[in-house]
C-alpha cells in the first residue's frame, strides 16, 4: 500500500543500518511507499544490494558510508543526503550492535562501542536531521529499541542502550511535537538477523532448530521477520500516524513485560 502524500511533494528517508536485515527490509519498504530513500551503512559497497533492489522495483536510493557514532561523518552524510535527494524528513534509527558478554569480561572500550552505536548514533543523526523537518514543518523519527531494554542478563550494554532509546523517544517527542514532527520507537522481539543467527551459533544449534524453540515462547507461534518490523515502520512514518508520538511499540508476537 502507498501511503496519501505528505505536505510536501517528495519524502527523502534516512535509514541506517540499511545494508542487510531490518534495515534493509524498512529502507525498501520506505522505497515503494514513494521516498527517496539513503541507505546508509559502515561499508558503501554492502549497500550495494538494499539500493538495486531499490531501483529495481523503481524507486529512488542513494548508498553512503558513516560510522554513525562519528559525529563529523554523521554530518556529511546527512548533507549529501540532503544534496542529492533532498532535506530529510524521515529517519529510522535502525544501525546497531549487540554482542554477548558478561560482565565482568566486558571492556571499557566495547561498553563505549555499544552504547556509541547504539546511542549516540540516534542522538547525532536526530540532532543532524530536526533543522530539515522543523524548516518543512512536518517530520518522522523512528528508533529502534529492542524487548531487551526490559533486562537482559547477556548484554548489559546493549539493553542499557536500548533502554536509554525510549527515554530519547518521548523526550524527542515532547520536544518536536509543536514542529510538526512526530517520534516513536520500535521494539522489536525475535526477529531473523545476523544477530539471531549469532546467538544460535554460539548455542551450537542449527538457525532452523534456534528459531522453532524461540517460536515456542511466542504467542503468535513463529518468529519475526524483517518485513514485520518494516510494516511498522511504514505506519510510523505515515502521514496517517500524526496523532502517534512518544510511543514504544513492541513488535514481538505478544506482550512484553
Amino acid at each position: 500500500m502507498t501511503h496519501s502524500a505528505s505536505p510536501f511533494e517528495t519524502r527523502t528517508a534516512i535509514v541506517t543500518g540499511a545494508a542487510r536485515g531490518i534495515g534493509a527490509a524498512v529502507a525498501r519498504r520506505l522505497a515503494r511507499d514513494g521516498m527517496a530513500v539513503a541507505v546508509v551503512d559502515l561499508d558503501e559497497a554492502d549497500c550495494a544490494a538494499t539500493v538495486e533492489a531499490i531501483r529495481s522495483e523503481g524507486g529512488t536510493a542513494l548508498a553512503i558510508s558513516a560510522d554513525v557514532a562519528d559525529e563529523s561523518l554523521v554530518g556529511d552524510a546527512v548533507a549529501r543526503v540532503a544534496d542529492e535527494l533532498g532535506p530529510p524528513t524521515v529517519l529510522v534509527n535502525n544501525a546497531g550492535v549487540g554482542p554477548r558478554t558478561d560482565l565482568v569480561d566486558m571492556t571499557t572500550e566495547q561498553w563505549d562501542m555499544v552504547l556509541g552505536v547504539n546511542l549516540r548514533g540516534p542522538f547525532l543523526l536526530t540532532r543532524a536531521v530536526v533543522p530539515y523537518m522543523s524548516d518543512a514543518g512536518w517530520g518522522r523519527i523512528v528508533t529502534m529499541s529492542s524487548i531487551s531494554a526490559v533486562g537482559d542478563a547477556a548484554r548489559v550494554d546493549y539493553a542499557s542502550a536500548k533502554a536509554g532509546l525510549i527515554g530519547f523517544t518521548k523526550s524527542l517527542a515532547l520536544q518536536l511535537g509543536r514542529r510538526g514532527v512526530t517520534a516513536n520507537a520500535i521494539a522489536p522481539g525475535f526477529v531473523v538477523s545476523d544477530m539471531t543467527r549469532a546467538s544460535a551459533r554460539r548455542l551450537g544449534l542449527e538457525f532452523e532448530e534456534f528459531q522453532r524453540r524461540a517460536a515456542q515462547s511466542i504467542p503468535v507461534g513463529r518468529v519475526g521477520q524483517p518485513e514485520d518490523i518494516a510494516h511498522t515502520a511504514s505506519y510510523l512514518v505515515s502521514p496517517e500516524a500524526g496523532f502517534v508520538s512518544g510511543q514504544v511499540v513492541y513488535v514481538a508476537g505478544g506482550p512484553v513485560d
